[in-house]
């Protein structure tokens, strides 16, 4: 039952045109929510998730963002975002260090736990 209802996900790449939405009789308001053709998705099977299947489905992300940059215009292996995250980071691990509790504030209290 599952995999029934996993399958019928092919409507995002072919959808249906507002023509065809409006055929169906759907209220002129509604017919912008219709499904829009061309977004395409992937669906991947597996027997079980191991390991080894975890580390193909990361090398293919992975793989998926990579031939993707020339397109988008963008260095995913240089963002603004990634390096002000090691920059806080570097911040925050004499916090979590200390047995103390921080004073930082990050929308929680940071409290060792061990």
């Amino acid at each position: 039952m599952l995999l029934a209802n996993v399958l019928p996900r092919r409507a995002l790449a072919f959808g249906k045109t507002p023509d065809e939405v409006k055929a169906e009789g759907t209220p002129d308001w509604l017919v912008p929510h219709g499904f829009s053709r061309a977004s395409p998705s992937n669906t991947i099977l597996a027997e079980r998730l191991t390991p080894d299947t975890l580390g193909q489905l990361v090398a293919l992300y992975e793989h998926a963002v990579f031939t993707q940059e020339p397109f988008w215009q963008i260095d995913s292996f240089d963002q603004w975002g990634v390096e002000l995250g090691k920059v806080l980071a570097q911040r925050i691990i004499p916090e979590l260090e200390s047995p103390a509790e921080s004073n930082h504030r990050w929308g929680m209290t940071a409290r060792r736990i061990v």
